[in-house]
């Protein structure tokens, strides 16, 4: 078993991307953090083989403290998770080292293609390793391992939408007792509101959601969503 260390800041999320750990064959949650000082000192228990990191750490960012395992001699490989998406934190995620870079929101399929990936590394290191001194070919089928493709989007629905999510979104509607709004569904699946508005729409406009509109006393009405049971 591959033995992952989660850490994200937000215990929702931390919780959700434990799950989705848990379903990938292989692989296991050893522990969760929630801040760089509680990450630091899983990876120095030395039981550690995959760090999920998110960047937002309230301590220290992601990155600083892949710098600190690093300069620690903790060769323990990172992929990055997280809504940083600026060039130039990409950039020295991979100058430390990071493996993969899965910009939030993503999907379980994306995380799964991730950690698949890994896996395939790490057997073909084991693999090649046995033989002490790696060619060409060899060398070529490690760096391979890695590469992953895009999933294209699911028949029926916009380009940039993915089955996954939309059906995360539809099961949460479905297990509510009342109507939800954006804010409320984006908190509980962990996606952020502009994302989980944009699916809602399209579930709505496609008859799976029947939105209604709730009135306050100023501004705008508030708009809420309701399971359609087919």
């Amino acid at each position: 078993m591959i033995d992952v260390l989660v850490v994200d800041d937000d215990f929702r999320v931390a919780e959700i991307n434990a799950k989705y750990v848990g379903k990938v064959p292989g692989f296991r949650v050893a522990a969760r953090a929630h801040s760089a000082a509680q990450a630091l000192a899983s990876v120095q228990r030395g039981t550690i083989d995959l760090v999920l990191l998110d960047h937002y750490l309230p301590d220290q960012t992601g990155l600083e403290l892949v710098h600190r395992m690093r300069e620690q001699g903790h060769g323990t490989d990172v992929i990055m998770i997280t809504a940083a998406s600026d060039v130039t934190t990409v950039q020295a995620a991979m100058r430390l080292g990071a493996l993969h870079y899965l910009v939030k929101p993503f999907t379980f399929a994306a995380l799964r293609t991730r950690l698949d990936s890994y896996a395939a590394l790490r057997r073909t290191v084991d693999r090649v390793g046995g033989r002490g001194i790696a060619g060409q070919e060899q060398v070529d089928r490690i760096f391979g391992a890695l590469r992953t493709s895009p999933a294209p989007s699911s028949p029926g629905l916009p380009s940039g939408h993915s089955e996954p999510t939309s059906d995360l979104i539809c099961r949460v509607l479905h297990h509510a007792d009342h109507p939800l709004s954006a804010h409320e569904v984006a908190a509980e699946t962990g996606l952020s509101r502009s994302t989980a508005q944009r699916y809602l729409r399209n579930l709505e406009q496609a008859g799976r959601l029947r939105l209604s509109l709730k009135y306050g006393d100023t501004g705008r009405p508030e708009h809420l969503y309701a399971w359609v049971a087919p």
